[in-house]
């Protein structure tokens, strides 16, 4: 007990050496007001209502009991207090005061610590942790803790790169007050009573018009303004994102660019009291209880208190602007006034009159669809970029270059290409990819969004030998399906492993990409398949938090990976053609150690054995040029299994998809990422899941014959069952679980799968028989990583979980045994 009573349990969320500077000069306690106080019904029906106006010292006011606390069964522990926002508070409060006077080198030493204290202060408070909370399914007290210092530094690129102005109510006879979340987001378009400002909801900051407004004391405010609408702030949507609008990167700003310019007067400073209390949760204070009102002055209404807010135009606020450094390298550093780092590419940029469109007129999405069957009836936030070539767009492109490079468009064979390929081949390939996908793609903006579609991810191995077994076929099953893009960007490596400058390294990778962005061409040409670059390609914040996240994941299993059938059937393909890529010379002299008592004859014969095989494998370089002596003369061999387990779950959610696997290990993640309520998984349609796991299935090979009975309308009624199967699970959170549903379903399925395999059983056309698997658990699958991916990543538009989820696995479990495929 003696040790509980010297932990640190009363936590305060405005630190004490803050509040102090809102006191009146000589006075060590200030008013403060409850704007909620509690009401006590008595039994006869009267009621009273709590004290709601003190007299207090900081010690007093804006804290919470056990708000920081964690708890380890019994144990209590304080190091969240002591040893996060212990350090915060020290060095913040150094950092205010450097911001609050005026010397430049002070506020340029502590710019940073700044913008990092004020993200804590943002994010530390009730209502900031009950945000946060928000964004997540579940989270205990513990994890809540963890998530919050994961998000740590989320809005400090945002803020630094906007216009910086320090307004004074020093000589107004009102002064600035505090509240219980200090950090104030106001957006002119966005009042109180809107959804996304109902609590515990702000404007999102990289909002167009969100101005971030923060009393540095009673007489000094700090209002921080996005440069777009700071120039022309009538001349940009409020409500649409700034440009370039992404979080954790670096970017280079001037720490003396502030404007120090303006002195408020008693309205001004109430209109920006006014906001504060507006935002506030329970609690503000200020010295004069009179101040505590600022609505008795300020009775604008919420949109005109902007022109009080906004920059002095003409002002010389030295924000925007390009810039340019030369590095210690020689190289030249170049950034915008949006922090971008390349030029927009004008051959991706497009502008499509939606006015001329005809329903029946490709979509100006770009997704080869008509207009009047995407994005018509769409809400603009669930459309895709307009403005921008396609996902899908990118990808023809891509295509149509490769065929036209490799002179497949002038009637060479496959097997002409793999003998005449050259450096300059793929390094051309590969930097055009490079082209396509420029590092600071908006990548969120071109995706899918959850716009009621029911549209599966793929995960598993992206490869030419194994995609044609299940995901193709699949995309008879599923309206569309989404896929990782097989090239590996050359931007997104080290240059000794970039194919534009080593590309001879990557013959067979290349051949890999290759044929199956190829195979797979008809399907994106239709829009049934959507092959997305890997999103980590675009923001290194989240390939971070995924590599360690894997790491992690690696830790906790000791290291051990279980390799399925599947796998190792194609890392025992991928070894041998490596050793038939040897030249012939080195090929020779390995047969003759290895089998010492053959002829010459006999080693030639082998030889050309070997040479054959060779010949007969699509996805084997024919050179011999290809493999040369030394440690960098072998080539890549790479596995790719895609997306990874957090990035799975990041990408369904983000486009309001259900995932489909055919890897074992990933389906086991996904089981294991099941909601389950007091420890128990309860599925949504026990009885549908029961006959699809007893159902045979079929899966076409071939994407050209895919496509044509998609054309055709084969197999529609499996589609348009999958769509009401996702429409009843989305359902479920707000009508519950419905047996009967369930049941009718499940008698679809029986009915519609029966005639497909029969009708497909017929057919002569190359195919997989397979059983799939499928968990549509209550509160869908997910998991806090991902979340936490999701909020950081500026992910606005999101579903709160998976819906469901498909494995589908061989009926021959000793196909790859028996190397049948």
């Amino acid at each position: 007990m003696q040790a509980d009573m010297s932990k640190t349990r009363d936590n305060h969320y405005v630190a004490r050496w803050y509040q102090e500077g809102f006191f009146e000069p000589g006075r060590k306690n200030y008013r403060y007001l409850d704007l909620h106080p509690e009401v006590t019904v008595l039994p006869e029906g009267r009621s009273f209502t709590a004290k709601h106006r003190f007299t207090s010292a900081p010690a007093q006011c804006f804290y919470t009991t056990d708000l920081y606390t964690t708890f380890f069964g019994d144990e209590i522990n304080d190091e969240i207090e002591k040893r996060l926002f212990g350090p915060i508070d020290e060095w913040g409060s150094r950092a205010v005061r450097a911001f609050m006077g005026t010397d430049g080198a002070e506020r340029a030493r502590h710019f940073q610590q700044f913008f990092s204290y004020l993200d804590a202060q943002k994010f530390r408070t009730p209502k900031g942790l009950d945000w946060l909370r928000r964004h997540y399914p579940a989270l205990n007290q513990n994890e809540l803790m963890r998530e919050m210092q994961g998000i740590r530094m989320m809005n400090a690129t945002i803020w630094t790169e906007g216009v910086r102005e320090i307004v004074s109510a020093e000589t107004a006879g009102i002064k600035f007050i505090v509240t219980d979340h200090p950090v104030t987001v106001y957006n002119y378009a966005l009042p109180p009573e809107h959804d996304l400002c109902r609590y515990p909801n702000d404007p999102g900051i990289a909002l167009n018009a969100s101005q971030t407004i923060y009393p540095l004391s009673q007489n000094l405010c700090l209002i921080l303004t996005n440069l777009e609408y700071a120039e022309d702030p009538d001349g940009v949507s409020p409500t649409d994102k700034r440009t370039f609008a992404r979080n954790y990167r670096p970017s280079m700003v001037r720490t003396d660019a502030f404007i120090r310019s303006r002195q408020f007067n008693d309205v001004e400073v109430a209109r920006v009291n006014f906001i504060l209390k507006s935002r506030a949760r329970r609690y503000i204070a200020a010295a004069r209880e009179e101040w505590l009102y600022p609505e008795t002055v300020a009775r604008d209404i919420w949109a005109d208190l902007r022109s009080t807010l906004l920059p002095p135009r003409g002002s010389r606020w030295l924000s925007g602007g390009e810039m340019y450094a030369r590095l210690e390298s020689g190289e030249v550093y170049y950034q915008d006034q949006f922090g971008r780092t390349e030029r927009p590419r004008q051959f991706l940029l497009k502008n499509v009159n939606e006015a001329a469109l005809g329903p029946n007129d490709a979509c100006g999405c770009g997704s080869g669809k008509k207009y009047k069957k995407c994005c018509k009836n769409k809400p603009k936030h669930l459309r895709p970029s307009w403005s921008e070539r396609s996902i899908r767009e990118r990808n023809l492109m891509h295509c149509r270059a490769i065929i036209e490079t490799l002179g497949l468009d002038k009637g060479k064979e496959w097997a002409d290409v793999r003998r005449d390929l050259t450096d300059e081949q793929i390094a051309k390939i590969y930097s055009l990819h490079e082209a396509l996908w420029p590092l600071e793609t908006d990548i969120l903006s071109l995706l899918p969004k959850p716009d009621g579609t029911a549209r599966a991810v793929y995960t598993g191995l992206i490869d030419p030998r194994l995609i044609p077994e299940f995901a193709v076929g699949s995309c008879l099953y599923f309206e569309e399906l989404i896929m990782e893009n097989p090239f590996l960007h050359p931007g997104s490596v080290k240059p000794d492993f970039n194919p534009v400058k080593h590309p001879t390294q990557f013959h067979q990778e290349f051949l890999k990409a290759t044929l199956l962005m190829l195979s797979v061409m008809p399907l994106i040409d239709q829009g049934i398949l959507n092959v997305v670059p890997d999103l980590c390609t675009f923001n290194h914040h989240l390939r971070d938090q995924m590599v360690a996240l894997a790491e992690d994941r690696l830790r906790l299993t000791s290291g051990e990976v279980e390799i399925d059938a599947r796998t190792k059937w194609l890392l025992a393909e991928d070894f041998k053609r490596s050793i038939l890529a040897l030249p012939k010379e080195v090929m020779r002299r390995q047969i003759r150690q290895a089998m010492p008592e053959l002829s010459e004859t006999e080693a030639d014969n082998v030889l050309n054995y070997q040479h054959r095989m060779r010949e007969r494998d699509p996805l084997a370089a024919m050179s011999d040029e290809v493999v040369k002596p030394g440690m960098k003369g072998g080539l890549l061999q790479a596995t790719k299994m895609a997306p990874n387990f957090e990035m799975s779950v990041y990408l369904a959610r983000v486009t309001g998809a259900f995932i489909l696997t055919d890897s074992p290990p990933r389906w086991r993640e996904l089981l294991s990422a099941q909601h389950r309520h007091q420890g128990v998984v309860v599925s949504n349609a026990p009885d549908l899941c029961k006959r699809i796991e007893q159902a045979d299935m079929r899966y076409v090979w071939d994407a050209n014959l895919v496509a044509g009975m998609r054309r055709e309308g084969i197999l529609q009624g499996h589609r348009a069952l999958m769509q009401d199967i996702y429409n009843y699970v989305l359902s479920v959170p707000a009508r519950g679980r419905r047996q009967k549903t369930d049941s009718q379903l499940a008698s679809r399925f029986t009915s519609i799968n029966s005639i497909s395999e029969k009708s497909l059983k017929r057919s002569t056309v190359l195919q997989s028989l397979g059983k799939m698997r499928c968990v549509i658990p209550y509160g869908g699958i997910n998991h806090n990583n991902a979340s936490r991916m999701l909020l950081t990543s500026g992910a606005d538009h999101h579903m709160d979980s998976v819906p469901m989820a498909f494995f589908v696995e061989t009926s021959n479990p000793d196909a790859y045994r028996q190397n049948l495929l």
